[in-house]
């Protein structure tokens, strides 16, 4: 019987490194995701499964256990484990009729954080990153320059940006420029 290789991800922006006295431009760690898709009545019982709540008003999220769940529409949401936990098996489990897709080889992120980090992204997102428009948790989707991306603000001086691993090097190319107008 011939030995099973198991492939591991190589991250598109391996050895990046971004920013400015004002602003950090980091490869988001390896993780896990889903486009999950639901009625309301299945999100009760993907909640419990996924062990976070699905969050189910516009710009929101929620996190749990290293889990956060991105409200994308009124039945779809971007389902990201950090900790390496197999959420297409969870979702299996929730006894709920729903649409769960890994997309986790399609998608990478890029952390922006710092004062400036607002003032980087708005140089490629058209949205209002202020804290009292798009406060802690806040998240969307939208574009950056030519892309659509999923933007959460994690804290007050951080983002993640999540974009398709084919337009990593484009986002990240972007955002490193847009940082050092940020420190001027």
């Amino acid at each position: 019987m011939a030995d099973l290789m198991a492939a591991s991800r190589k991250s598109v922006l391996e050895g990046a490194h971004g920013g400015s006295t004002v602003v950090r431009l980091t490869p988001a760690a390896p993780a896990e995701r889903i486009s999950l898709r639901a009625g309301v009545d299945a999100v009760a019982g993907l909640s419990k499964a996924l062990g976070v709540k699905l969050p189910v008003k516009p710009k929101t999220s929620a996190s749990a256990k290293g889990r956060t769940a991105l409200w994308l529409g009124p039945d779809e949401w971007l389902v990201i484990d950090e900790q390496g936990g197999d959420l297409m098996a969870a979702c299996a489990e929730a006894g709920t009729v729903h649409a769960a897709t890994d997309v986790s080889h399609r998608n990478t992120a890029i952390v922006v954080s710092g004062p400036g980090a607002e003032n980087t992204l708005n140089a490629g997102c058209p949205l209002d990153l202020s804290l009292a428009i798009f406060p802690v948790g806040a998240a969307a989707r939208t574009v950056l320059g030519k892309i659509e991306i999923v933007l959460h603000r994690v804290d007050e001086e951080t983002f993640r940006v999540e974009c398709w691993r084919s337009f990593a090097e484009y986002a990240f190319g972007l955002l490193a420029e847009a940082a050092e107008d940020a420190a001027v």
